[in-house]
């Protein structure tokens, strides 16, 4: 006979990661019969009134219940060794996960989701949360939301289908849902099923046409997984998780392909859950040019100047903000005059405030040569010196079957025909991409130039 813990938990709240528990319920079912139990838990925390009126578990009910510290060594040795079964099942034992690892326990069970055993007994009915379910078995109600009495709801419910069920069709079911990898009761298992085991990129939505999250991977099915392995753990993952209601993907001709594709579509899309690979209209670079008196450094931006094929720029920065401290630091690691280079004004022959502090070298008084000066700037920004395009147009990286256009560090699309590279020529709109610029840096000794003649 399998062993079996029916467990229902009440909470301040819904996220596993920030949340407490607030009340447990357990039945424990073996050889030797149905054992019940059940304690409220001292959150360490207030509970909201919603979730007062909701559960009927008040503050002052919970002020002198036992914390879970107290508790986790008990609950520990029920649960141990048993199929965890709760009605999704994925956010009570999200709750005991967490609440475990606060405690220094690694605890992990076996789920059984009674919301998808229902759904796989009964295909034909389109609702499966726990008060349709009482209507339509029967069910005895004691309380609802509060934990040992909805723990035995889900009793019943299994006690139900005992004797209406073939045990056959029963063992098949829970056999197949204790084989899969746990996905949220609200996505359809085809989903992933169709989902490959090769490189693209996946994109979630929610309830409307609008993205949640845009995600690359080598193995598509097994990253989209990992976030519903990871929700139990993570507040983010749990949110996102949550949204989730349809998936697609796009297959790409390896890990390259993927990364392009996904930064491009996360700046076309704009995902809610996408921040780092999101346009920036205000990119910027140090720019340096030569005057007569020596090199002089200024904040260029890419909507002003083409970052491609300009040459003397250094580094990618989000805000004028952020290079002009890069280049504070530059300047302080190498005894740079800050006048010099732009970020102190002084009148003309006069010391900087670094030379009165001996940390310039007197190059705006003419204590030291310019040359030396700048050549020490260009030392110090030599690590951060964008690399122009190093082709006359388009230039393409072979990857498996798909031919990946670039031009001017911009992404143009994959190919895997004349037809389709033509389609893409004609209505390219190249700027440069910092993104694509740091994907393809590493791999630009791949990089040829596109072998069609009458390309412009």
């Amino acid at each position: 006979m399998q062993r079996l813990a029916f467990v229902d938990l009440e909470t301040t709240g819904a996220t596993a990661s920030l949340d407490s528990i607030t009340e447990i319920g357990i039945i424990l079912v073996d050889e030797h019969g149905v054992e019940e139990w059940s304690s409220l838990v001292n959150p360490e925390t207030r509970i909201s009134g919603f979730i007062e009126s909701l559960t009927g578990i008040s503050n002052e009910m919970v002020a002198e219940a036992p914390r879970f510290c107290d508790l986790a060594s008990r609950v520990y040795k029920m649960l141990e060794g048993r199929i965890f079964v709760a009605h999704n099942a994925r956010f009570d034992y999200a709750f005991l996960k967490q609440s475990f690892l606060r405690e220094g326990i690694d605890f992990s069970a076996k789920t059984l989701c009674t919301v998808k055993l229902s759904r796989r007994l009964y295909p034909g009915y389109p609702k499966h949360n726990l008060d349709t379910l009482i209507e339509r078995h029967g069910l005895k109600v004691t309380g609802r939301h509060r934990a040992l009495a909805d723990a035995q709801l889900i009793h019943q419910f299994w006690e139900k289908i005992q004797a209406t069920i073939p045990q056959e069709s029963i063992q098949s079911a829970v056999k197949a849902l204790l084989g899969r990898p746990s996905t949220p009761t609200h996505i359809d298992l085809t989903m992933i099923d169709g989902l490959p085991e090769s490189p693209g990129v996946y994109l979630f939505y929610g309830e409307n046409e609008l993205p949640l999250y845009v995600g690359k991977s080598v193995n598509i099915r097994q990253r989209v997984m990992s976030h519903f392995t990871a929700d139990v753990t993570s507040a983010k993952e749990m949110s996102l998780s949550q949204q989730v209601r349809r998936i697609e993907h796009i297959r790409t001709g390896g890990e390259i392909g993927a990364l392009l594709k996904e930064a491009a579509l996360v700046k076309k899309l704009q995902p809610t859950h996408n921040r780092q690979l999101r346009r920036n209209n205000e990119l910027c670079s140090i720019q340096i040019k030569e005057a007569s008196e020596g090199l002089q450094a200024n904040v260029a931006y890419a909507n002003e100047l083409d970052f491609a094929t300009t040459s003397n720029l250094y580094g990618l920065f989000k805000t004028k903000r952020e290079a002009l401290k890069a280049l504070t630091k530059i300047a302080e690691e190498h005894s740079l005059c800050k006048a010099i280079i732009g970020l102190e004004k002084v009148k003309a022959g006069s010391p900087c405030f670094g030379r009165q502090l001996k940390k310039c070298r007197g190059a705006c008084i003419g204590d030291e040569a310019r040359l030396a000066h700048d050549a020490r700037l260009l030392t110090g920004l030599f690590k951060l010196k964008i690399r122009t395009w190093p082709f006359d147009g388009p230039a393409y990286l072979q990857e498996g079957e798909e031919m990946l256009l670039i031009e001017n560090w911009a992404y143009l699309g994959s190919a895997r025909s004349e037809a389709d590279i033509w389609k893409l020529m004609d209505g390219r709109d190249a700027c440069f991409d910092k993104d694509t610029y740091r994907i393809l840096l590493a791999t630009s000794g791949r990089l040829q130039p596109l072998p069609l003649s009458g390309v412009s």
